[in-house]
């Protein structure tokens, strides 16, 4: 089965025309995260309960980017 990749309705901005993407799929029993601008550099592979603490982390902005 190929992964249905998605591009987050988050990412964006436009920084010298370029768009920051990222897209998120459904793998078989974890969750892929890749950026869009380079899909053939790889991917990272989370479980669904670290995915799910991660975009808890981004939404209260706990990430320190």
């Amino acid at each position: 089965m190929t992964p249905q990749w998605r591009k987050s309705t988050r990412s964006g901005g436009n920084n010298g025309g370029m768009s920051e993407c990222v897209e998120v799929a459904k793998l078989s029993e974890t969750v892929g995260l890749r950026d869009s601008k380079a899909p053939s550099a790889g991917h990272l592979t989370l479980t669904p309960a670290t995915f799910a603490a991660l975009l808890a982390e981004a939404k209260r902005n706990d990430l320190n980017l």
